[in-house]
């Protein structure tokens, strides 16, 4: 019996059906497998463009030293950074690039392990997203296959790698981020307590976090000092400690001698953000000589004089020499050298010269020939398109500009409100409000009404609390 053309074309219909239903089931049951997997696209990590970029040349700084523990996940987080950036191919380079650090770093352990996981999860997700659904599939097979063969000991929690890896990933955002960072160190630690450098890290960064008060508490200082000993080759943790002993009042002269000697082993090491140099110069610019740590910079730089991380160390030191020590003027071959690195700078970090551009400007200003320069920058920087967090920074700086080198009070005022109002949580918010509240508490400015009403509306601000007697967290500018 012939089957009727308009039968066989409701079969077709039926089976084009069936078939686009059954691929829209394992296309919705794929997405379910890559939403339950331990991922940094799973992490709900927060960032605009100016972040993004902060993160791509504070990643690239860190450096390649193959026996830095933490390269695996320092390339793991470049892969999605890229991936953000819309530059797919550098993406996938680094997360090969984790993968292959991984094999390398852990090869005394196994071929694969559980440090393998959010790797692996990162591999899957930028295949889907590149349509290369077969790969992806590869990914999530493997993850599979490491979590049956490497469950976490703990039923209702993550693998202790996932969670040291997702610690440190937060280590690299937002106050909040690192508080979280902190409770997935404990755990990490917890569950495997024989990571070493999982509670390095863990203690530095209580360390940082604690950076702008006087002390240390009593539990950091004794969970840094036992740190210390067990990774007596971190010179992060050598140098902080050292900068304990300085805080407490301890013989100089023996500060002095192991500074040298740390500052010795540090330009020993490879060239890179975790090298300890920025630390170590910081111990020398506050506790030993500015000029010492200026020295120690031009040293570093004379033996790697294109690496742009060591210029910015440099740099740095010329800064606080000239704008923190504000009772000395400068030299004009200083001023000179500290220019030409911030240019250098400038052009080195193209994408994230804000920072950098402000710090030039705050230079030239503390010099009568240059002050017109600075003013030419800020009002350039004030014309640019930026993101609200670049803003807020931007007019907390000019607050001070005007403040300080130009002593323009009012117009001062008006920027410290200016930051104050964009409603993100930030340090330079928190400082544009306590500027205007110490304005507020000497009460001798004509504008003192128009701060306190300024306050009273401001979102996410509690008049109250902010008047309840209690002492300030830092010391204002505007006080002095």
């Amino acid at each position: 019996m012939q089957m009727s053309s308009t039968t066989t074309d409701r079969d077709d219909t039926i089976d084009r059906k069936s078939w686009m239903m059954s691929a829209a089931e394992t296309k919705s049951t794929l997405e379910s497998r890559l939403d339950a997997l331990q991922s940094h696209f799973t992490w709900d990590l927060i960032f605009g463009k100016s972040i993004l970029v902060r993160l791509r040349d504070t990643l690239k700084d860190i450096g390649t030293d193959e026996r830095n523990f933490w390269l695996g996940h320092v390339y793991n987080l470049q892969g999605f950074v890229h991936y953000h950036m819309g530059l797919v191919e550098e993406a996938q380079s680094f997360l090969s690039k984790a993968t292959e650090a991984f094999h390398q770093i852990r090869k005394g352990d196994s071929d694969e392990g559980p440090w393998l996981l959010v790797n692996y999860g990162n591999l899957a997700w930028l295949h889907h997203y590149l349509g290369e659904e077969e790969e992806s599939e590869s990914y999530l097979s493997k993850v599979d296959g490491l979590m049956k063969e490497y469950p976490s000991p703990s039923e209702d929690e993550l693998h202790p790698e996932v969670y040291a890896e997702k610690a440190w990933t937060l280590l690299n955002f937002g106050k909040e981020q690192k508080k979280q960072a902190a409770d997935y160190f404990q755990r990490a630690i917890r569950m495997q307590p024989d990571m070493v450098e999982w509670q390095t890290s863990y203690v530095l960064g209580l360390v940082n976090a604690s950076k702008h008060k006087t002390n240390l508490s009593t539990d950091v200082l004794e969970k840094l000092r036992a740190a210390t000993e067990k990774d007596p080759e971190n010179m992060y943790l050598a140098v902080h400690c050292l900068e304990q002993k300085a805080k407490e009042g301890e013989d100089m002269e023996e500060i002095k001698d192991e500074a040298r000697e740390l500052a010795e082993k540090i330009s020993m090491n490879p060239v890179g953000s975790y090298s300890g140099i920025k630390a170590i110069l910081r111990l020398y610019n506050v506790h030993i000589s500015s000029d010492d740590a200026i020295n120690l910079a031009e040293e570093a730089l004379r033996k790697h004089p294109d690496d742009r991380y060591l210029k910015r160390c440099a740099a740095l030191c010329y800064k606080w020499k000239i704008i923190i020590e504000k009772d000395t003027l400068p030299r004009k071959s200083m001023m000179d050298r500290a220019i030409s690195l911030h240019r250098d700078l400038i052009s080195l970090y193209p994408d994230s010269a804000l920072v950098k551009k402000i710090d030039l400007a705050s230079i030239y200003a503390k010099s009568s020939e240059g002050m017109h320069k600075a003013e030419q920058i800020y009002q350039e920087l004030l014309e640019e398109e930026m993101e609200p967090l670049e803003k807020q920074m931007l007019y907390n700086r000019y607050a001070k500009y005007l403040f300080f080198d130009l002593h323009e009070q009012s117009k001062a005022i008006d920027y410290l409100m200016k930051s104050a109002e964009i409603p993100h949580q930030s340090f330079y918010r928190e400082n544009s409000i306590k500027d205007l509240e110490n304005i507020l508490r000497r009460g001798k400015n004509r504008r003192c009404s128009e701060i306190k009403e300024f306050l009273k509306n401001l979102q996410d601000y509690d008049p109250v609390e902010a008047f309840n007697g209690k002492k300030l967290k830092n010391k204002s500018v505007y006080l002095k």
